[in-house]
C-alpha cells in the first residue's frame, strides 16, 4: 500500500518526490535478473507473501529505474514479461484475486517497457479488448490500462508529443465503443430479467462508469474541449485560414464526426434495447413494476446514453461545430434517435395514471388495461399529443439569484453588481430578514438598469437593533417584495462609516437579496425527466443541423470579394452554360440577332430565344459573349476597326 501511495505522489510532476525520483539512477541487468528468480522460485514453492512484494518491486523498477537499452536488459524484460502473464494468465483457483490485481498494475506500469513500440501494444490492447469478457485476468488488465490512459488523456492537451499515445486509433476505439454498447443494453436488460432484491442492489450502485466508458468519456472531452477553446489563427494567410479555420481545427472537427457518428449508432442501439424492455415491463406481471418502470432512468444515466450523449449534444451545438459537413453527416442518425427517445419517454409518461388505477380500482379492470398494448394506450389516451404535454419545464432562473456582501461588513466596504434576466417584464426582490447596517448612510441603492446611471428604484440602510445611528433609512430594510420594472436590476452599497467598538456584527450584517423574475416563488422541480430532457435536447440540435442543411454552405470570402464583378450587368447579359466537368462557361452564341442599338443600363436586359441555338461551323470553337449592338458600335468607334463585311458566295 505504501508503494502504492508512492507511485500516484509521484505520478504528480509539481512534487518534489518526482524530481527525486527522476535522478535516480537506473537499476543494471543483473539486479532485475535477481529479481526474476526470487519470483520464479516463489511461483514454485506457490509463496503468494513474495509473489506479491516481487510485483510491487516490479511495479517501481519499471515506472522508475529500468530503461532497456542494451539487448542483454531487453532479454531480461522479456523474461519478466513472461513471469507476468504466467501468473495473470493462471486459473482463478490458483492465484488470488490481489495477486492478480498486483500483476496488472506490474504491466501497466511497464507497458512502455514491456512492449517497446506502437504496434506491439496496439496488438496487446487489441488482445484484451476481444478476450477480456472470456478471461478474467485479461479483463482486469483492460480496466487498469483504460483507466491510466483516461488519466493521462484528461491532463494532456490535443497537439503535444503523448497525445497519440494516450488517444488509441479508430480500430481500438470501435472495439472499446462494442464494449460499451454491450454493457449498456446488459444493464438496461438487468431492470427487466433480476429479482426484486437484486434491482434494488442494482440501484445503489449506478450511476458509476465502466473503465471502457470512462476512456470513452476522456477521448470525448479531450476532442471536444479543444475544438471549442481553440480559436482560428486570424495571421494565418493559408487557403484554411481563409476559411476561417486552421489544420489543428480541421483535424480536430475530423476525429470529432468520426467518435460522434460511432457513439451516436452505439446510442441507437442502446435506445432500441430500451424502448423493448420499457414496453416489456409495461406488459409484465411483476409486482414491483411500477418501482423497476422509475428506476429505469436512474439505470439509463449510468449507461452511454448518460455519461456520452448529453456532452456530445450540447457540444454540437457550438458554433465551430456548426458546419454543413457535420449536418449532413450527422442528420439521419439524429432524426433516428429523436424517434426512439421520443417514443420511450411517452410510453414511461403514458404509465403515470395506470399507476393510480392500481391501487384504487378493481383488479380485474386495471390489469386488462395494464396489459393494453403501448400503440393501443396511446391511441385510447387521445388527450396526450406528446411527450411534453403536461410537464413543467423549468423557466430560467426559476430558483432566482442571490445577490448578498460579506458578512458582517468591514470598513470602506464597497459593493456593486447587476443582474440580469432575459425577457422578464419585471423583476421581484425578496430581502433576507437579517439586513442591517450600523448607520443609515451605510445604505444600499436599487437602480433599474444595467448601472448606476440607471433610475433610482429605493435605497435602504441603518438597524433597528439600538446600535450606530439605531435607526433605518426610510421605511427599513423591506419585509415584502420590491418590484422593479424591466429586466435588469443594478445594486450598489457602501459603507462610509467606520466600525464603532460596540458595534455586534448581527448590527452589521449586510444584506442579502434574491431577484426572481416571477412574483411568488414557484416550486422548482429537479428538472425534467431524463429521457424527456434529452429528447428535447437531440429534438433542438436536430432542428439547429436542418437550419444549417437548409441554408447551405456560407458565403466565402473569394464569393464576397467578388460581389461588384457579380452585380455587373455586363456579366449579367451573357447566357452561362455548365459543361461535362461542371466547368461554368459563356455559352457559345450563333450570328448576331436583331438587337436594340441603345441599351438602358438601368432596365434588365433580355435575350431573344434563338441565342440558345447551338451554332453550327467550325469558326465557332471559342466561346464568346454576345454584347447588344450598341456597346459594339460604341467598341468599334473607340477602337477604330470597322465592321467585318460577308460576301457571298458565287456558285
Amino acid at each position: 500500500m505504501c508503494i502504492h501511495q508512492l507511485n500516484l505522489l509521484a505520478a504528480s510532476n509539481n512534487l518534489p518526490i518526482t524530481n527525486f525520483l527522476g535522478k535516480q539512477h537506473p537499476i543494471e541487468a543483473h539486479h532485475l535478473s535477481s529479481i526474476c528468480d526470487i519470483m520464479e522460485k516463489a511461483m514454485v514453492n506457490g509463496d503468494t507473501c513474495i509473489i506479491r512484494c516481487i510485483l510491487v518491486v516490479f511495479q517501481v523498477v519499471f515506472k522508475f529505474f529500468f530503461s532497456p537499452q542494451t539487448e542483454r536488459n531487453r532479454d531480461i524484460v522479456r523474461r519478466s514479461g513472461l513471469l507476468l502473464w504466467q501468473l495473470l494468465m493462471a486459473p482463478r483457483d490458483q492465484i488470488c484475486s490481489e495477486i492478480q490485481k498486483e500483476v496488472c498494475l506490474a504491466i501497466s506500469s511497464g507497458l512502455n517497457i514491456l512492449y517497446p513500440g506502437e504496434a506491439e501494444i496496439n496488438n496487446l490492447l487489441k488482445l484484451v479488448l476481444t478476450e477480456g469478457e472470456r478471461n478474467s485476468g485479461l479483463s482486469q488488465l483492460r480496466d487498469v490500462i483504460l483507466t491510466n490512459l483516461a488519466e493521462q488523456l484528461q491532463n494532456n492537451r490535443f497537439g503535444s508529443e503523448d497525445d497519440d499515445h494516450y488517444r488509441l486509433n479508430d480500430e481500438l476505439l470501435h472495439y472499446i465503443l462494442k464494449i460499451v454498447v454491450r454493457e449498456s443494453c446488459v444493464l438496461i436488460t438487468k431492470c427487466q430479467t433480476v429479482s426484486k432484491d437484486d434491482f434494488q442492489k442494482l440501484l445503489s450502485t449506478v450511476p458509476a462508469a465502466s473503465s471502457c466508458l470512462r476512456y470513452l468519456m476522456a477521448v470525448q472531452n479531450h476532442l471536444l474541449s479543444n475544438t471549442i477553446l481553440i480559436k482560428p489563427d486570424e495571421n494565418d494567410d493559408s487557403d484554411s485560414s481563409l476559411q476561417g479555420e486552421t489544420l489543428k481545427v480541421q483535424e480536430l472537427k475530423t476525429s470529432i464526426l468520426s467518435l460522434a457518428t460511432q457513439i451516436l449508432t452505439g446510442c441507437d442501439e442502446v435506445l432500441e434495447m430500451l424502448q423493448q424492455v420499457t414496453t416489456a415491463l409495461i406488459n409484465s406481471d411483476i409486482s414491483d413494476r411500477e418501482q423497476r418502470l422509475k428506476g429505469l432512468e436512474q439505470i439509463t444515466k449510468a449507461t452511454m446514453l448518460g455519461h456520452l450523449l448529453p456532452v456530445l449534444l450540447t457540444s454540437l451545438m457550438h458554433p465551430n461545430l456548426q458546419t454543413l459537413t457535420m449536418a449532413d453527416a450527422l442528420m439521419p442518425q439524429l432524426v433516428q434517435l429523436v424517434l426512439y427517445t421520443s417514443q420511450t419517454a411517452l410510453l414511461l409518461k403514458t404509465q403515470s395514471p395506470v399507476f393510480s388505477e392500481l391501487n384504487s380500482s378493481p383488479s380485474g379492470a386495471s390489469e386488462q388495461k395494464g396489459k393494453l398494448l403501448p400503440d393501443e394506450r396511446m391511441l385510447e389516451e387521445k388527450e396526450e399529443p406528446g411527450f411534453l404535454t403536461g410537464l413543467k419545464i423549468p423557466a430560467p432562473w426559476a430558483a432566482g439569484k442571490t445577490v448578498e456582501t460579506v458578512h458582517p461588513v468591514r470598513d470602506n466596504y464597497k459593493f456593486k453588481e447587476t443582474v440580469h434576466i432575459p425577457g422578464a417584464r419585471c423583476l421581484y426582490l425578496r430581502f433576507d430578514n437579517r439586513c442591517s447596517s450600523q448607520y443609515d448612510y451605510d445604505k444600499l441603492v436599487i437602480y433599474a438598469g444595467p448601472n448606476t446611471n440607471s433610475r433610482k428604484v429605493a435605497e435602504y440602510g441603518g438597524n433597528t437593533l439600538g446600535y450606530g445611528s439605531r435607526s433605518v433609512l426610510g421605511t427599513g430594510w423591506p419585509k415584502d417584495l420590491v418590484k422593479v420594472e424591466g429586466d435588469t436590476v443594478t445594486f450598489s452599497f457602501e459603507m462610509r462609516s467606520g466600525r464603532e467598538h460596540n458595534t455586534p456584527d448581527k448590527a452589521m450584517w449586510g444584506f442579502a437579496c434574491t431577484v426572481r423574475a416571477q412574483e411568488s416563488s414557484e416550486d422548482v422541480s429537479g428538472g425534467l425527466p431524463f429521457l424527456v430532457d434529452l429528447a428535447l435536447g437531440l429534438s433542438v440540435l436536430a432542428c439547429s443541423m436542418l437550419r444549417i442543411l437548409y441554408n447551405g454552405p456560407e458565403i466565402t470570402k473569394d464569393e464576397e470579394t467578388c460581389q461588384e464583378l457579380l452585380r455587373s450587368k455586363l456579366l449579367q447579359r451573357c447566357q452561362w452554360q455548365v459543361e461535362a466537368n461542371g466547368v461554368i462557361s459563356p455559352a457559345l452564341t450563333p450570328s448576331p440577332s436583331p438587337l436594340p442599338l441603345t441599351i438602358d443600363e438601368d432596365r434588365e436586359f433580355t435575350y431573344p430565344s434563338d441565342v440558345l441555338v447551338p451554332p453550327v461551323g467550325h469558326y465557332f470553337d471559342l466561346p464568346r459573349i454576345r454584347l447588344p449592338p450598341g456597346i459594339m458600335i460604341k467598341l468599334r468607334e473607340i477602337s477604330g476597326r470597322a465592321r467585318p463585311q460577308f460576301r457571298p458566295s458565287i456558285k
